[in-house]
C-alpha cells in the first residue's frame, strides 16, 4: 500500500460562494498523517451557477437530474485547467459536490456533481458521495471534516468552522465529538444581498447595526439547540425555519446582521463554554468577519487561532482529499461516534474515466 498520495480536493459550500480547490500531497508516517499543500485555487461561482444551484432545491426530479450532469461536467473542466495550469499528475479526484438535500432523519441526502461526468472531462479517477452510506446506516452524514481534525489538528482542543454553516469538533474520552452549531454565512450572506451586497467581509455592516431583541429571542428558541449530538443542518433549516423570522418585517439590513451576529456568537459560544476547550482552531469564511470574530473572543473566553490564510481557506477542501486517501486504503473515513451511524464507514463511490478518456 502506498505512502503517499497527491489528490486534488474540491468542496463546495452552503454558502454558494464558488469552488474550494487544492493540490495536496499525503505522506503517511510513523502511524500519523503529514500533508502539504501544492498548490489551491478557488472557482468563484457566475451568476447562472449561483442562480442554477440555489433554484435546483425547488426543481423536479428531472431537471436535478440534468443539473446534476451539468455540474459534474463544469466540476470535470474547471479540475482539467487546474491541472494542465500547474502541470500535476493526480492519483485521483476527491469531490464534496454541493449539497442540495440533507434530511438525515428521512435517510435522504443529496450531493451533486455526477461522478461519471467529472471523471470523464478531466480523465482522473474521481471519488465522491461520502455522506450516503452514513445515513443509510442510519448516521447524520455530517459533520465529515472531524476526521481531519483527529488526523491532522489534534493537537487543538477544538477545531471550528464557520462556514455556511458552523460545526465544531473534539476529542472526548478517545472518541471524537462533532455536529453542527447553527446556521452561519448561509443567513449572513443572505441578510448582506438585502443591503446589496454579496457579503459582509469584515462585518462592519454588522457592526453598525443594533440588536433586534424580539427577533433574536426567536432566533435562540429552536429547538434544535436544546439537542444532544449527533445532529446536522442543512439548506432545510435556513429556509424553513429562519428565513420566515429574517423577512416577517421590513428589518434594516445592518439590524439584521447585528442581530444574526450577536445569536451566531451567542450559540457557538455556549458550546464552546459547554465543552470546556481553552483552544479553537478556527477556519471558514467567517474568519473575515472581524465583528463576529472580536465579539466570539469576547463572550466564549477561549483563545481563538486562526491560521495562515490558505488553511483558513481550504481545510474543508484538504480534508475532502483525505477521505479519498482513506476511501483509496480501505479505512475509516466516517465516524460513528460523530454521527451516530450503526458503525464506521469507509464511504464513497469510485468512478474512472469512459475507455480512452484516461490521462493518468
Amino acid at each position: 500500500m502506498k505512502n503517499n498520495y497527491l489528490v486534488i480536493g474540491l468542496m463546495s459550500g452552503s454558502s454558494l460562494d464558488g469552488i474550494d480547490m487544492v493540490a495536496v500531497e499525503f505522506i503517511r508516517d510513523s502511524n500519523s498523517w503529514q500533508y502539504a499543500f501544492k498548490t489551491t485555487q478557488f472557482v468563484p461561482y457566475t451568476d447562472e451557477w449561483k442562480n442554477r444551484l440555489r433554484e435546483a432545491y425547488h426543481a423536479d426530479e428531472a431537471t436535478i437530474a440534468r443539473i446534476d450532469k451539468d455540474y459534474g461536467d463544469f466540476l470535470g473542466d474547471t479540475v482539467a485547467n487546474f491541472v494542465s495550469k500547474h502541470q500535476l499528475k493526480p492519483d485521483f479526484i476527491s469531490s464534496h459536490g454541493h449539497t442540495l438535500f440533507h434530511q438525515p432523519e428521512a435517510a435522504f441526502t443529496l450531493q451533486i456533481g455526477n461522478g461519471q461526468a467529472l471523471a470523464d472531462r478531466c480523465g482522473f479517477m474521481v471519488i465522491n458521495d461520502f455522506r450516503s452510506e452514513d445515513v443509510a446506516k442510519g448516521g447524520q452524514g455530517a459533520p465529515l471534516v472531524p476526521i481531519g481534525d483527529q488526523l491532522l489538528f489534534s493537537d487543538y482542543d477544538c477545531c471550528l468552522n464557520i462556514g455556511g454553516i458552523a460545526n465544531l469538533s473534539v476529542e472526548r474520552k478517545g472518541n471524537r465529538l462533532a455536529y453542527d452549531i447553527c446556521i452561519a454565512n448561509q443567513a449572513l450572506n443572505y441578510i448582506a444581498t438585502l443591503d446589496g451586497r454579496e457579503m459582509d467581509f469584515d462585518g462592519k455592516m454588522a457592526a453598525s447595526g443594533n440588536l433586534i431583541t424580539e427577533l433574536y429571542d426567536e432566533l435562540e428558541a429552536s429547538a434544535y439547540f436544546n439537542q444532544l449530538a449527533p445532529k446536522s443542518l442543512g439548506r432545510e433549516f435556513f429556509e424553513n425555519q429562519q428565513l420566515p423570522l429574517l423577512t416577517k418585517q421590513a428589518y434594516r439590513p445592518a439590524d439584521l446582521a447585528h442581530t444574526y451576529v450577536q445569536h451566531l456568537v451567542s450559540r457557538i459560544s455556549a458550546e464552546l463554554k459547554s465543552l470546556q476547550v481553552k483552544t479553537v482552531l478556527l477556519s471558514g469564511g467567517g474568519t473575515f468577519n472581524t465583528y463576529l470574530v472580536d465579539q466570539l473572543r469576547q463572550l466564549s473566553k477561549a483563545e481563538i487561532i486562526v491560521p495562515d490564510q490558505r488553511l483558513v481557506d481550504f481545510k474543508e477542501a484538504l480534508v475532502f482529499a483525505l477521505l479519498g486517501v482513506l476511501k483509496i486504503r480501505g479505512e475509516v473515513n466516517v465516524l460513528a461516534s460523530v454521527t451516530g451511524a450503526d458503525s464506521d464507514s469507509s464511504s464513497g463511490n469510485i468512478w474512472y474515466p469512459a475507455l480512452g478518456n484516461k490521462i493518468y
